[in-house]
């Protein structure tokens, strides 16, 4: 016989309390009526009550004039056909996956402005299967909608490890955003210490004793007003100080600054930041290289087209705090392993690409195969995609980390076809080609003749 569950059972098992009259079942029931944008406030408004950790985050404006009460129950009707089951995990799953699905169309639609809130998931997988945060500290600085945390936890359930081993951490500047992320969390019900202030991490960090042992970020490109002529004497800038009119010398820097001893990080960054050297970059990613911060790091060239925000290339850099791996893996001190990945990704609607499971795989299993992970195979190099490249051969290229100057070109396909006979191949198409030119510039010049003559 099923027994009645109280309030304070489901708030122990971090399941959100929801009263009989903010219930979807309630809201359903009553989908047709003038009212229901009252009732759909008066609903978040009594989840907040009862949910201390979303006070002041639910939207309350359903009742507004401008909103078509019919369609709004139209809308109830057709998620009310998604179904949920009555496991809490799968129903959490499919809320969350529901979630995603009109953040990801929102932030499409949004165009850059929709990569302030949004990081692609395929670009948030290859961050989480390359650092595994398995347990510990995760910390994302500019968390948006906390996308990075959501894979982090899935990652903990598909490799069989508890989701109450990873502990999560993160800072918003922009409120709206911080909302979503609250929201997308609270929907799968990841309990996590969210924190927003409007001045932002560099000028009001929330957290400023955190040392986490796993970061994931992706910063705002190339930002320019980030306040750093008020930031000139700050202990974060060990290696440099950043350029006012640039922060991601400084998102950098803030990162290193939050890693414990054995802490890694993955940041999303744009692509100029590995070989610029105006305002004083070049120096400071020397500093970095030669301190071996950067011993520990990759750098991966992603293709434009993954983000909403921009459409030039953007990298990912890898950073630790200790270089010395332990846990029996092999010592990479005075390297760094180079992955050209532009190549890799397909075409999910015109303008946007995405990473498959192939391709986050081969990204993932070349970096765990050079840190010498137990279970990951020997690495080699391939010519075109991947290059552990000594620190002389940095040093060599001035410290500029662009994956290309190391990976070289892709070692060309074999071909059994003889020379003649590829030679004339190639031949006769070329002549094809100059025959169909002289048809075409014909065609064109007796057109041209046909208006000077109607003139």
């Amino acid at each position: 016989m099923r027994t009645r569950r109280t309030q304070e059972e489901y708030l122990a098992e971090n399941v959100f309390w929801v009263s009989k009259d903010a219930r979807w079942s309630y809201l359903q029931a009553n989908a047709k009526q003038k009212t229901i944008g009252k009732l759909i406030d008066d609903a978040m408004l009594a989840i907040e009550v009862n949910n201390a950790s979303l006070k002041g985050v639910l939207p309350k404006d359903y009742a507004r004039s401008a909103l078509n009460t019919v369609m709004l129950g139209e809308l109830i009707d057709l998620i009310s056909g998604i179904g949920m089951g009555e496991e809490v995990d799968k129903s959490k799953d499919i809320l969350g996956c529901v979630y995603e699905y009109f953040l990801s169309g929102f932030a499409g639609s949004e165009g850059k402005r929709g990569g302030e809130f949004y990081t692609p998931r395929s670009v948030v997988r290859v961050l989480v299967e390359m650092l595994e945060p398995c347990k510990g500290r995760v910390y994302d600085p500019c968390c948006g909608s906390g996308g990075m945390f959501v894979q982090s936890e899935h990652f903990v359930e598909a490799h069989g490890g508890r989701i109450g081993d990873i502990a999560i951490y993160g800072q918003e500047s922009n409120y709206t955003t911080w909302r979503l992320a609250k929201m997308n969390l609270a929907v799968r019900g990841i309990d996590a210490d969210i924190r927003w202030n409007n001045e932002g991490s560099f000028h009001q960090d929330e957290l400023k004793d955190l040392r986490a042992d796993s970061i994931l970020a992706n910063p705002p490109f190339n930002i320019s007003d980030w306040g750093g002529d008020r930031l000139r004497e700050d202990a974060r800038w060990k290696y440099g100080v950043p350029p006012i009119g640039n922060a991601n010398f400084a998102w950098l820097q803030h990162i290193i600054h939050h890693l414990a001893p054995q802490g890694v990080a993955g940041v999303v960054l744009a692509n100029g930041s590995m070989s610029s050297a105006q305002s004083g970059e070049g120096g400071i990613r020397q500093a970095m290289v030669e301190a071996n911060v950067v011993n520990c790091m990759i750098v991966i060239a992603l293709p434009g087209q993954l983000f909403y925000s921009t459409q030039i290339p953007a990298g990912l850099w890898f950073l630790a705090r200790n270089k010395h791996p332990g846990h029996g893996w092999r010592d990479r001190r005075g390297e760094v392993l180079f992955i050209d990945a532009r190549k890799l990704g397909h075409m999910v609607d015109r303008i946007r690409k995405e990473f498959s499971d192939e391709d986050i795989a081969k990204i993932a299993d070349s970096y765990h195969a050079w840190r010498g992970e137990p279970e990951a195979g020997s690495y080699e190099d391939v010519p075109g995609f991947c290059k552990a490249a000594s620190l002389d051969e940095v040093r060599g290229h001035n410290h500029v980390l662009t994956p290309g100057r190391y990976v070289g070109m892709a070692a060309a396909e074999e071909d059994d076809v003889p020379f003649p006979e590829r030679f004339a191949a190639l031949r006769a198409k070329l002549e094809e080609q100059f025959a169909d030119s002289e048809t075409l510039a014909a065609n064109i010049q007796a057109q041209l003749d046909k208006v000077a003559h109607a003139r």
